[in-house]
């Protein structure tokens, strides 16, 4: 266990201070909401619960350790060092958008609204912060691996997923990509194609074979159930891959005969673009951070050699 030097606070914006940046004003933001017909209330106690942990946990960082905060728009440029203790304070998807940018760094995750966020991934509140941060500065840790998906290009840039990967076009419209996995290889045109870890595949992925499931009892004898949970759960430290093509699309020219699997350990999805200037790959939801994936590129995907380091209680 490192010796931690400095204490990493991630923070993101609440969905009113998202508003009022996009509207100019609170006033604004207010007349925006109540002309739909949304609640304006619930929008302003979300914002006062989530800045009332943020300085509760302020209050109780060790004094003569040294801390910053930063907002979750600034992880993709943000240079974490080893030595480093990462602390979020937000939803789930917080920690899914800090972890892929760690190497070692154990991530201690609050969730400031216990009411409102459900909180899978954050085992801890911030009244509880003062005892977990002393704990943590000890050593005297419980790490839960959680396994990460990579893409690697051709040209040597990498994007890392906790949750999942899309690779696809960047707006509405038809992916065209030539994919290999294994011995197969074939040309497909579909939707998009979702790479999902044992974290993530309990999400999208879900949603994907769950309407597949549905398709397919029209027009078969299926059962009455979807398949369960635990036929798609992984675990979160498996090292193994779920992928799935998307709305595959059968022509003279495209195939779908390789559209679901998993990945194992040392097992690669190869995916050339035939996209002359749409193509897209992203991570975890965040469109924003991307890789270009245009006519010629190529993506090898597979499990990531390292795995996020998340503190659980113990």
């Amino acid at each position: 266990m490192p010796h931690f030097e400095k204490i990493v606070v991630v923070t993101k914006k609440t969905p009113l201070e998202d508003l009022v940046n996009r509207l100019n004003s609170k006033a604004q933001a207010k007349f925006y909401l109540e002309q739909n017909q949304i609640p304006f209330a619930s929008y302003e106690q979300s914002d006062s619960q989530y800045h009332r942990s943020v300085e509760m946990l302020r209050q109780q960082l060790p004094r003569g350790v040294r801390h910053q905060f930063i907002d979750r728009d600034l992880l993709p440029t943000y240079y974490f060092d080893g030595r480093d203790l990462v602390v979020t304070i937000g939803p789930d998807g917080l920690v899914i958008n800090t972890a892929k940018y760690l190497t070692s760094q154990p991530i201690l995750a609050f969730n400031p609204d216990p009411a409102r966020i459900d909180g899978v991934l954050l085992p801890f509140t911030a009244t509880d912060a003062a005892t977990w941060l002393d704990r943590a500065l000890r050593g005297d840790l419980k790490i839960q691996p959680v396994s990460m998906a990579k893409v690697t290009l051709n040209d040597g840039q990498t994007l890392y997923g906790v949750n999942d990967l899309f690779i696809g076009p960047r707006s509405h419209g038809s992916a065209r990509y030539t994919l290999e996995f294994g011995s197969k290889r074939e040309q497909q045109s579909s939707s998009g194609i979702i790479v999902s870890t044992g974290a993530g595949c309990t999400g999208w992925l879900r949603s994907i074979t769950t309407g597949a499931w549905q398709v397919a009892r029209y027009f078969t004898n299926l059962g009455e159930q979807p398949p369960e949970l635990d036929e798609i759960a992984l675990g979160w430290d498996a090292n193994r891959l779920w992928f799935t093509v998307r709305e595959p699309f059968v022509s003279k020219t495209s195939q779908a005969n390789i559209v679901f699997g998993q990945i194992a350990q040392h097992q690669h999805l190869t995916i050339t673009s035939h996209m002359p200037d749409y193509g897209i790959i992203f991570s975890d939801g965040i469109e924003s951070d991307y890789l270009a994936f245009h006519s010629g590129a190529m993506a090898q995907i597979g499990l990531a050699e390292r795995k996020a380091q998340l503190i659980v209680q113990g």
